[in-house]
């Protein structure tokens, strides 16, 4: 089977689906891979590195999207890219199913099967392949960093002989993957840091962390199946603005992460809390890309407002530490084609009675064949 990685277009995308690591994996498995020219450019690996590790580099990207029978990548392709695609291939990447369903007909058109990493389960024997998860512990800690970076104050307590420097004040808003490595970087810098999330579980895992947890009484909240967070009700989600409110007119930092799947992210920070917090604070909105936390996120952009809080919507903060965001999603990849891969047939079956496959296989033989997407 030869798999090919194509480098990818969006100026705004740094990752790379394959490094060198991952294209040795394959190769043991008896894969024939193929990457275009700079696939690693921007994730410090060069092509001279994918020749080590065995792959093969080209820089006619049109003749092997043709001919690959797995293509691997990080973003959607275009429409004249799936068409490109021969009969029966497999095309892995993030495709935001909910959002892009017209790429959904296009991949059944050209009898393509399309594998969604966003809709693989959250399960235990699915995690070794999670990019979702992967990706956003990474987003977690850059949310940090970002935020240290731009705030003309230190994070940590300091005594000094001028006199003691408090703590930042940090408050972290959804506790899933992103949410957990956020609190365990602001804590490790010393920070102080609240964490809020309408699931219980997911408070104590703050806790854990050394947080105090902001507990909200909201009724009946909960999770979905797959661990994400239950939308709230409009009276829940104004009940929570108006408490998360107050934690954030004291703290120095706000990082938002409370995404919906598959829905716009609810927003959580409207410009009367803003106007209460204090000049020089930063809000770091990881709902960016799905429409964002925060009145007033606009995606790729950092501003100031006039009372002199930084709102930063910049968008893949995973990217921003690019090589080992490729070294994981890479590893994503290569476990998930080597979780399917058949040794005595030499290729990856597609198996939509597979547990996992049920998940994420969006078409298949000429159809949309995922349960959520077939009308």
């Amino acid at each position: 089977m030869k798999i090919f990685a194509p480098r990818e277009t969006d100026p705004i995308e740094t990752r790379a689906s394959l490094d060198p690591t991952a294209v040795k994996k394959l190769i043991g498995l008896g894969a024939e891979v193929v990457i275009e020219s700079g696939l690693g450019e921007k994730s410090d690996h060069r092509d001279s590195d994918y020749e080590d590790a065995g792959a093969a580099v080209t820089s006619d990207r049109a003749g092997l999207l043709g001919s690959a029978d797995i293509v691997a990548r990080v973003r959607k392709p275009s429409d004249e890219e799936i068409a490109a695609l021969k009969e029966g291939a497999i095309h892995i990447s993030f495709l935001d199913p909910f959002n892009e369903k017209e790429i959904l007909g296009k991949f059944a058109g050209a009898k393509a099967t399309a594998i969604s990493l966003e809709m693989i389960p959250r399960t235990t024997l699915a995690q070794k392949m999670d990019a979702i998860s992967s990706q956003a512990n990474l987003a977690g800690y850059v949310a940090v960093m970002t935020a240290a970076n731009r705030m003309n104050s230190i994070i940590p307590m300091m005594m000094t002989p001028a006199g003691t420097i408090s703590p930042a004040k940090v408050f972290v808003i959804g506790v899933g993957v992103a949410g957990l490595q956020a609190i365990a970087t602001a804590k490790r810098l010393g920070a102080r840091v609240t964490a809020f999330d309408t699931r219980e579980e997911a408070l104590e895992q703050a806790e854990s962390l050394g947080a105090k947890a902001l507990r909200i009484d909201l009724g009946q909240t909960g999770a979905t199946d797959q661990g994400y967070a239950k939308e709230l009700t409009p009276e829940q989600l104004e009940k929570q603005r108006v408490e998360q409110g107050k934690v954030c007119s004291q703290s120095d930092i706000v990082i938002t992460t409370a995404k919906l799947f598959g829905r716009p992210a609810p927003v959580l920070i409207k410009k009367d809390v803003i106007d209460q917090m204090q000049n020089g604070s930063v809000i770091v909105d990881l709902a960016a890309d799905t429409g964002g936390n925060v009145e007033g996120t606009e995606l790729g952009k950092e501003k100031v407002t006039d009372n002199g809080v930084t709102i930063i919507g910049t968008g893949n903060f995973e990217g921003q530490v690019s090589k080992h965001a490729t070294q994981v999603l890479a590893s994503n990849f290569a476990n998930m084609i080597e979780h399917f891969w058949d040794k005595e047939a030499g290729e990856m079956k597609i198996d939509l009675e597979d547990e996992i496959q049920s998940g994420c296989v969006i078409t298949h033989g000429g159809e949309v064949v995922h349960e959520r997407f077939k009308d």
